[in-house]
């Protein structure tokens, strides 16, 4: 099974107006609200691709409710753990340009973090679970590097993707698959890097320090995966961009969708890169229509 951890979900609220009048009254053309947060992301965009996952994290309050049902009427399985006050909202105004307001979320109190680790330590060998986003300020910062470190005893499978301060302390504990994108991985060696030739450079230092797979995402240039022996390629289909919100948890649920189905590493990939150009070209998340159509214009190449 796969699991995926968020620990501070959100109701995403989003208004849009024909224009925006800061210190006045504004009136909303459309209105919208969904589940927010990097994990939650890849469980929906892996139910969308027909594989079961389980959300994990913490939720509470009529917000926690909300998000719990939501997934829920997607068959999106959740065992979040409840906690006292209310996750957070957070606003997003679409009008001439685009303002997001976003809530800290509730306190996290020392017996909902055992509780959530216990159920972590109940994983196997059989299963996955990714660590994505942000951690609340209320919880360890080596929270992550906890859970990974948990996960190498049972043989669970670890995937992150989260910011540097978050990924660091995880890769000596060998993590199954990582996946910066070329500014964050440039962020991790103090370099820019602008190239696939210096993004697959920095790629192999990343990988030698025992990360099983690096995927780098490198926007219209491509997309790099590295794994044991081999440095794949992949090419970006025609589209326009929309949003990139979304995009990588939609090419991590993607690339584990297709080992899920029994896939080839480099299959996976390809099926990656299509679900995160797929929810690039669209406003939310990617569809399953959209993403087998893109599928077909991807190509995948050993350098």
């Amino acid at each position: 099974m796969i699991y995926t951890l968020t620990l501070n979900p959100s109701v995403d609220y989003i208004m849009e107006l024909d224009s925006f009048q800061k210190g006045g009254l504004n009136r909303s053309s459309a209105e919208s609200a969904f589940p927010g947060g990097k994990g939650i992301n890849v469980s929906r965009v892996l139910h969308l691709l027909n594989v079961d996952s389980v959300a994990l994290g913490f939720a509470g309050g009529y917000t926690g409710e909300y998000i719990k049902q939501f997934l829920n009427q997607e068959d999106i399985r959740t065992e979040f753990v409840e906690v006292e006050e209310a996750s957070r909202i957070n606003v997003k105004v679409k009008a001439d340009d685009e303002t997001e307001i976003n809530g800290s979320g509730p306190s996290i109190r020392e017996e909902h973090i055992r509780e959530l680790f216990d159920q972590i330590s109940s994983l196997t060998a059989d299963d996955m679970i990714v660590l994505a986003g942000s951690i609340p300020g209320s919880v360890p910062k080596t929270f992550y590097q906890e859970i990974a470190a948990q996960c190498q005893k049972q043989g669970t499978k670890v995937i992150i993707d989260a910011e540097k301060k978050l990924i660091e302390p995880v890769l000596p504990l060998k993590p199954f698959l990582i996946k910066p994108n070329h500014h964050e991985l440039g962020e991790m060696f103090d370099v820019e890097i602008h190239s696939i030739e210096k993004a697959v450079h920095y790629g192999k230092i990343l990988k030698d320090t025992g990360v099983e797979n690096v995927m780098v995402s490198m926007a219209e240039k491509g997309a790099l995966l590295l794994t044991e022996d081999e440095v794949f390629f992949s090419s970006v289909p025609k589209g326009e961009l929309k949003s990139s919100v979304g995009a990588g948890d939609s090419t991590v649920a993607g690339f584990l969708a297709g080992l899920s189905r029994g896939w080839s590493v480099k299959d996976s990939f390809r099926l990656g890169t299509s679900a995160g150009s797929a929810t690039a070209y669209s406003i939310g998340l990617c569809s399953s229509e959209h993403v087998e159509r893109l599928f077909e214009d991807i190509q995948i190449t050993n350098i």
